[in-house]
């Protein structure tokens, strides 16, 4: 009956000392984040060689969890349109996915105030398309874009207000493809999006024309959420005085996309 008592004892010490273990790291102050990215943006938010998570918003996010020793950041990924879905069920924090402003944003979510770099938006064409060299170009045109992005919003505006008659594709995984093999004509990208894709999927691409739209982009969170979306400004501007958003843009992006702010 002792020794029955006693290892009873025992395992009451030991499940005791395992929850006394766990309350601690519970009061440790460190929250964890569960930020929201893609791995189709190239450069930005993708899947390299070796099977792992990088590109510009990924490698900022982590420069960010750095600095914010009572924050944890884990990355959760998921298609680009699943991405403001997910953040207004409250099954990620944040979006980290070069979210540009918009009314339709604004009225549900909150942005950061301390901007992370400048999107250009440009028309992309076949290397060998010699038809389109600026917007008004892509009268009756096919293009390439991917739902409720910037981009998507831009040209359907603009499609309507200059009756430009372009016919709207709504694609996520093959726009190259479908740029390469000529079943669309255009699509409305970025620089170092389409020098990504001719470096690592020959997607034989060419910017052509003048930025069509230079914005501001931001990371997205819940309408509330403005001690976290504090938190993160002041980890970007030192981050900016140290030069580390700089060399991040220079490294993924080609160029300092930082410099409009």
């Amino acid at each position: 009956m002792k020794k029955i008592v006693l290892v009873t004892l025992v395992l009451v010490v030991a499940f005791l000392g395992a929850c006394s273990s766990n309350i601690a790291e519970s009061k440790s102050g460190v929250q964890k984040i569960i930020v929201g990215t893609g791995t189709q943006f190239p450069n930005v938010c993708f899947i390299d060689e070796n099977g792992k998570l990088t590109g510009y918003d990924v490698e900022l996010v982590r420069a960010i969890d750095e600095k914010l020793e009572d924050y944890e950041f884990e990355f959760k990924t998921m298609d680009f349109t699943n991405l403001l879905l997910s953040l207004e069920t409250n099954k990620i924090d944040v979006v980290a996915h070069q979210m540009e402003v918009n009314e339709e944003r604004q009225e549900k979510f909150l942005f950061n105030k301390e901007p992370y770099n400048v999107f250009p938006l440009q028309i992309v064409v076949n290397e060998n398309n010699t038809d389109i060299q600026s917007i008004g170009d892509l009268a009756g045109k096919k293009i390439a874009t991917t739902a409720t992005s910037n981009a998507a919003i831009f040209i359907e505006k603009y499609n309507k207000e200059h009756n430009l008659g372009a016919e709207i594709v709504y694609s996520t995984t093959d726009i190259n493809n479908q740029l390469r093999t000529g079943r669309v004509d255009a699509t409305i990208s970025t620089p170092f999006a389409a020098d990504f894709n001719n470096k690592y999927a020959d997607a034989q691409q060419k910017v052509v024309g003048e930025s069509l739209l230079n914005s501001n982009v931001f990371f997205l969170l819940q309408k509330d959420n403005t001690a976290l979306s504090d938190r993160i400004d002041e980890a970007l501007k030192e981050l900016k005085e140290e030069g580390v958003v700089s060399e991040l843009s220079e490294e993924w992006l080609g160029a300092d996309y930082t410099v409009g702010f």
